[in-house]
């Protein structure tokens, strides 16, 4: 012990005498490690902890055809089919849900809040106390009653709302006028389905369809649950057709974090192999200042071996010095880690990681931070340990303390340790390169339409609102309302056709052609100030008037998709289509008389982007929306400056017609909803997130050269003097000292272009780039031998500058 601590206060020492050494080497590992704590705590959140429930990772959803790029589509189910699916051998519990929005009254303006309700077994199945009060009990719904009129607060709900006050225990809050007993607050990272309030759910003998959640018994896999599920599915589907697609594929049973590994577990996955990439050149760093220190250190190695110190001692020495500055540079890194941590989780798409997920520097990654530095402290000084641990005593004796041109193993390794550097840097520019203009492009994308200046206003209208003729008069009423705010542009009705990725996918006919399954297009249900607010140009035609929206003419207008490809011809105006939505509406949704007809087709429109930022814009058509109404809808609302403050003034309009009817919490302008697409959104991580770690790549690649040009320079600085002494012109030293840089440069690139064009397919893929272009690649040669000229060009200009008579006194 005490020769261990001999060793650490000596190690301390030697860094104090070399702050500049000890620096560089501190921060080049504190990079790595930020960058590489920072990443595996979002991985651990998303992947390894996303849920705090119990036995989650048993915890299942039922679907027909499995996740895709939008999620799943559950299945949804009756209550007596639920007490059926509850004795399948593979399933150890389940719980039946269903979720609906209220409005909290009582107060100056109403807001809307989302619910889940749950059967009462949903608290115990879910297996996480609550955080203070309790959850649902049994007694809270009975059977044959009505549920009893108690919730459960979310924590967030809690915080925003009440402040996070404990003595909302025992109150009452009004929902739609009816007061409400708050019996507790749920746990911090209970968010199922992102309510605000839980409630018990009354089930009914009926056909009302729920959905429901499942846990599969230990040791059951999807395989023989989905065997064990299908022939009951199969009988449900006969039973209650409604409840069920029309053409449904096989049943699927997904993981809980299934979808959402589908959505961000690739980027993660590069993500964290970029940071890998930066870790190991700031390793690199690290092991080309300790060898090139070690180097000079020769000497006093030499005198510690004449004087007894054994081998193994001086390797401790040099391992101690080499973990020293591992574990400080973890330290910093942890630090930098927290910052790095909050601005990955700022970049994250929203909806691509379950909200449950707690990312924060904890336990595991503060285990894995630790690791990390033992790992690189030890890999990276043994190397120098072992090579510097049997000094020449005789030849470091006779040469003092510096070497003419150092030893050729000595140069072999530090170019080595160069062309690595270079080509991992080279990788990750390209990288970046590839994800920037992916981005760039995606972010210059032709949207078709203006979203400057605009909001999207949910409204979700209440029960009192149950006819076609009420729904249709109230919305009529609220637009001219609120388009009489001072300020306000203009205001349109749109049920889901807020863009770029909105609409109802149906089955269309086309009179007078052949009908066919794939003629399929994106349906919109708007008002005619639709398309002059979104500045979406009709090139055809013409908008349907404000009396046929009142009357719910059967008419359409559709995009020029749609029209080139039925109507090569450009005779799109008089020909009429018909819709199998309308036909056979979704639940929720009331048709109006004729909806299920044939629509003239009036007008043609400007192609806009309506399946999202990167997908081709596909057939849509327009329709009034009082043809089909609604539960939700939204008010687009154009203004002459920004909408976000005019929020508030909206409401209380909104509040004027009817003091109850609330907006939609969720409140966002048009250029906002862009930035929440996913592709958009995760597009903005990737670009973001490679170009910061290419930077750092980039300057840590630098300092090693740097490092590396000014070691060969001190420690040629004799053998230079005697060079120009001799009459050697001082380019002749130039070249020379650049030489050594520009082979390990040039082997480093030409590697790190060969990995690029290897890896160029996989880096297109995960950039989202639509062509492969070189580009990046350039680009990043470039920018890589600007930096290298600058910094190997430094100590070599320094190098020259030496006077002859001063170098050959140098010894």
């Amino acid at each position: 012990m005490r020769s261990l601590i001999q060793d650490v206060r000596y190690a301390v020492r030697q860094l104090l005498k070399s702050p500049g050494f000890a620096i560089t080497a501190i921060l080049s590992l504190a990079c790595g490690i930020a960058a590489t704590s920072a990443v595996f705590s979002v991985v651990w959140g998303v992947i390894m902890n996303p849920y705090p429930y119990a036995n989650s990772d048993r915890m299942v959803h039922f679907s027909f055809g499995g996740t895709t790029a939008d999620g799943y589509q559950p299945i949804t189910i009756t209550a007596s089919q639920w007490q059926q699916l509850r004795q399948v051998p593979a399933i150890e519990d389940s719980a039946l849900l269903n979720y609906k929005r209220f409005t909290i009254t009582g107060s100056d303006l109403p807001e809307d809040v989302q619910g889940s309700q749950m059967t009462t077994n949903g608290f115990n199945f879910f297996g996480v106390p609550p955080l203070l009060g309790r959850g649902l009990l049994p007694s809270d719904a009975a059977d044959g009653h009505d549920p009893q009129p108690v919730l459960v607060l979310r924590y967030k709900f809690w915080q925003r709302r009440f402040n996070g006050d404990p003595a909302i225990l025992g109150k009452t809050i009004q929902l739609d006028h009816q007061p409400y007993n708050v019996v507790g607050v749920a746990a911090k990272r209970f968010t199922w389905s992102d309510a605000d309030v839980y409630l018990p759910l009354k089930t009914t003998a009926g056909p009302d369809p729920y959905e429901f959640e499942a846990r599969l018994k230990p040791g059951v896999s999807h395989h023989v649950a989905e065997q064990q599920m299908q022939p009951i599915i199969a009988r449900f589907l006969k039973e209650t057709p409604r409840n069920f697609p029309p053409k449904p594929g096989p049943l699927a049973v997904i993981g809980l974090n299934e979808q959402f590994l589908k959505a961000i577990g690739p980027s993660l996955a590069l993500l964290f192999g970029a940071v890998l990439l930066l870790l190991a050149i700031g390793c690199g760093n690290v092991s080309i200042l300790l060898l090139a220190r070690g180097v000079a250190r020769e000497h006093e190695f030499a005198i510690r071996a004449a004087i007894g110190a054994s081998r193994g001692r001086i390797i401790r020495q040099l391992l101690t010095e080499a973990l020293l500055l591992s574990v400080t540079g973890a330290s910093l890194g942890v630090l930098l880690a927290y910052k790095l941590l909050a601005g990955i989780i700022a970049l994250l798409p929203e909806y691509s990681f379950p909200h449950e997920a707690a990312f924060a520097i904890n336990l595991p990654v503060l285990s894995f931070s630790v690791a990390v530095a033992l790992l690189t402290g030890i890999l990276f000084g043994l190397w120098p340990a072992l090579r510097l641990s049997r000094p020449d005593v005789r030849e470091a004796m006779q040469t003092g303390t510096r070497k003419v041109a150092g030893t050729v193993s000595g140069r072999a390794l530090h170019s080595a340790l160069i062309a690595g550097q270079i080509a991992l840097t080279l990788l990750l520019l390209s990288a970046a390169g590839a994800a920037v203009q992916s981005f760039i492009k995606l972010a210059h994308a032709h949207l078709g339409y203006d979203p400057h200046n605009t909001i999207s206003i949910g409204i979700p209208l209440r029960d009192s609102y149950a006819t076609l003729d009420a729904r249709a008069a109230y919305l009529e009423l609220l637009r001219n309302k609120v388009a009489e705010i001072p300020g306000v542009n203009m205001v349109a009705v749109s049920h889901n056709a807020t863009p770029p990725n909105n609409g109802l996918n149906t089955p269309m006919e086309l009179l007078g052609q052949p009908s066919s399954e794939d003629q399929k297009i994106r349906l919109n249900f708007v008002s005619a100030e639709y398309f002059p607010l979104l500045k979406n140009a009709v090139i055809q035609g013409r908008i349907w008037t404000e009396a046929e929206n009142h009357n719910a003419n059967p008419v359409a207008i559709i995009n020029e998709t749609l029209a080139h490809k039925y109507f090569p011809k450009g005779d799109a105006i008089g020909h009429s289509i018909r819709m199998d939505a309308l036909k056979d509406p979704p639940p929720m949704v009331t048709t109006h008389m004729g909806a299920d007809g044939w629509l003239q087709i009036i007008g043609v429109t400007e192609d806009k982007l309506d399946d999202g930022m990167r997908n081709p814009v596909v057939p849509e058509a327009f329709v009034p929306y009082t043809l089909a109404m609604w539960q939700f809808t939204q008010l687009l609302v154009r203004t002459d400056g920004p909408p976000m403050p005019m929020i508030h003034t909206i409401g209380l309009q909104v509040a004027s017609v009817d003091h109850d009817q609330q907006i939609g919490s969720l409140v966002r302008d048009l250029e906002h909803w862009i930035s929440t697409q996913p592709e958009y959104a995760q597009g903005q991580l990737i670009s973001w997130l490679f170009a910061g770690f290419a930077v750092l790549a980039l300057l840590l690649a630098a300092v090693g050269l740097y490092s590396v040009v000014s070691y060969t320079v001190s420690q040629r600085t004799n053998e230079f003097g005697i060079r120009m002494a001799l009459g050697a012109p001082r380019s002749s030293v130039l070249e020379l000292v650049a030489r050594s840089a520009v082979i390990s440069v040039g082997i480093g690139v030409a590697i790190g272009i060969l990995l690029t064009l290897l890896l160029q397919k996989g880096l297109a893929h995960w950039a989202s780039a639509t062509n492969q272009t070189l580009t990046p690649l350039l680009f990043a040669v470039a920018i890589l031998a600007s930096v290298v000229i600058i910094a190997s060009g430094i100590p070599a200009r320094r190098a020259t500058q030496v006077e002859p008579m001063e170098a050959l006194r140098y010894e």
